[in-house]
């Protein structure tokens, strides 16, 4: 039925009267043919089927068959309807008639209109078989029909090229040595003379390509006003969805697999910095990919084996505005494009953002959305602390447990150097060479019981940015039933604290809080807890292979000021996660 409609809109048959009317003509080019046999038999089978098939001498020697004529816009329907319907071949292209020469289907219409009796194979051997006749430009010709275009034209040559990655220069519509070496590539890659120069043919064929292409994407500029952005998307892959502040949501469109948001909000460098931060706890910003954060702008990209990202956003008198696209990977090649033109026309307009009260609120409140996206979230995550300048980390192996992956403070992924399960000690090597603020500095001496400490840990989890400090005193440097290698605390924790320094007051870590073990049915006061000693930590480094970290000074026994005990337990305590 579906067969039927498309025959029914190409029945339009305008009729092939010649060369000299094909130039001024477009076509929907489905095959080539180095013979003119071969060429009437392939035009002969598809006449079958479309009743406006025809056939021309290319200025190459080749014998084109072709569906038309159409008008442009025709033309580009037509072409998508076809291959969509898989009725021609999936390299068919638009062509324009300037690159033909003689017509030789139907058989005799180069010379009169056939008749619609007269058998095909008998008016085939009577007419003589012409020569190919190249019609294109010399060099001197090109050149000088090149002097007759615009600056649009001549910047729609570049985009063309740039489009097929024959180019990267800027779109200027100077033509200087880099653009003709892209022509020379380009004429290289279809199989003509490599002048460096277009021919008028050739420029059709280039630019009749690109907007073929960006036509089948629906690539069309989209002002898109309560955001105050202009860009060009790919209108027949997405469409609208909702506003969710700071976001503005578009869906895949006809199962395209694609999805695109507007990045839109009023903001300084600290909003854009959060912004950045916040897109990379999303699942539609894969772990494993390019970071880059400036002073006015970001960049995300993401790949795992579901999907595919990149984000871009920019901060400009108060305003951040971006773009997010997401894909499946194996539409890689056709996100390259989109993306490309997404950056080529990309802009902010006016001085306004996104109103934070504009859209609907979702009908679930749901804490692992943020903006009507889903967020990223470790399945556990528990406090350790900076060993050495290159990032060594002491934690509880009690985070180890069923994770895929390990990463320190959400971002760097970790392995486990050393895990002693007896002591409930790890230690873990960043992958990346990392630079920490602080690191500890492991009491080698006696702490007197009764004194002051302070436990640095993140106490809620990754649900805060820095450590949260908890105060007591030590209480006991054995465990409740004499352990020698646990030091009993009183102070208040939380699970999230586990694997955080103990700190006294002069700056020394004298111990790592372990987790709270109900393991055998007791449930003690809120305010004991136990710590791993930093003798016992130092000597598991050493049995290990591990240098040592940095021993507390004698020298160091001055009690510091709050202010700075707080500081200091801030910058050598690390968020450990746990992703599965």
């Amino acid at each position: 039925m579906r067969l039927a409609a498309i025959l029914f809109g190409l029945a339009v048959w305008l009729g092939l009267a010649g060369a000299v009317q094909a130039q001024n003509q477009v076509w929907v080019q489905i095959e080539a043919q180095p013979s003119l046999r071969e060429g009437e038999e392939r035009a002969r089978a598809y006449a079958g089927v479309f009743p406006n098939v025809g056939g021309f001498v290319m200025n190459t020697g080749w014998y084109a068959i072709v569906l038309g004529p159409y008008s442009p816009d025709e033309a580009n329907r037509q072409l998508q309807v076809l291959k969509g319907e898989r009725l021609i071949p999936a390299d068919s292209y638009i062509a324009f008639g300037n690159r033909f020469g003689r017509q030789f289907w139907p058989v005799g219409a180069a010379a009169a209109t056939p008749s619609p009796t007269a058998p095909a194979a008998e008016t085939a051997t009577a007419l003589p078989i012409p020569a190919p006749t190249p019609t294109d430009e010399t060099p001197a010709e090109a050149r000088r029909s090149e002097a007759l275009l615009t600056a649009e034209e001549r910047q729609m040559l570049q985009r063309a090229l740039q489009w097929d990655d024959f180019y990267a220069g800027a779109i200027d519509g100077a033509f200087g040595a880099g653009t003709r070496r892209s022509m020379a590539a380009w004429q290289a890659a279809q199989g003509y003379e490599q002048t460096g120069i277009l021919t008028t043919a050739q420029r059709a064929e280039l630019v009749g390509h690109y907007e073929s292409e960006r036509a089948a994407l629906g690539l069309e500029t989209l002002t898109e006003t309560e955001a105050g952005i202009e860009i060009t998307y790919p209108a027949a892959l997405i469409e609208f969805d909702r506003y969710a502040p700071p976001f503005v949501h578009f869906r895949e469109k006809n199962g395209s697999g694609f999805r695109m948001l507007l990045i839109s909000q009023k903001g300084d460098q600290a909003a854009l910095t959060g912004l950045y931060d916040i897109m990379q706890t999303l699942e539609i910003v894969p772990v494993a990919g390019e970071r880059q954060l400036n002073r006015t702008s970001f960049v995300l990209s993401g790949k795992n084996d579901r999907l595919q990202s990149h984000t871009e956003a920019q901060l400009s008198g108060g305003l951040i505005k971006g773009f997010t696209l997401v894909w499946k990977p194996e539409d890689g090649a056709r996100a390259v494009r989109v993306l490309a033109a997404m950056k080529a026309g990309f802009r902010s307009l006016g001085d306004e953002a996104l109103d934070e009260g504009l859209g609907q609120p979702l009908s679930v409140d749901h804490a692992d959305l943020v903006s009507g996206l889903e967020v990223r979230r470790p399945v556990l995550s528990r406090s350790g602390f900076w060993l050495d300048a290159a990032g060594l980390v002491a934690t509880t192996d009690a985070v180890l447990d069923n994770c895929a992956r390990i990463t320190l403070d959400g971002d760097y992924e970790a392995d486990v150097t050393l895990r002693d399960a007896g002591l409930g000690l790890a230690v873990l090597k960043p992958r990346d060479a990392l630079a920490p603020r602080a690191h500890a500095r492991l009491e080698s001496g006696r702490v007197r019981i009764n004194s002051e400490i302070a436990v640095a840990g993140f106490s809620y989890e990754d649900a805060l940015d820095s450590a949260v400090l908890s105060f007591g005193t030590l209480a006991d440097t054995k465990g409740l039933e004499g352990e020698v290698d646990r030091a009993r605390l009183a102070v208040t924790t939380r699970a999230g604290d586990a694997g955080g320094p103990v700190i006294s007051t002069s700056g020394a870590v004298i111990g790592m809080l372990l987790p709270r073990d109900t393991a055998d049915g007791r449930v003690l006061p809120s305010d004991v807890g136990f710590a791993l000693p930093a003798e016992t930590i130092t000597g598991a480094l050493q049995a290990a292979g591990l240098a040592a970290a940095e021993p507390a000074s004698a020298e160091a026994v001055s009690t510091l000021a709050p202010e700075d005990l707080t500081t200091l337990g801030r910058d050598m305590t690390v968020l450990v996660s746990c992703w599965r």
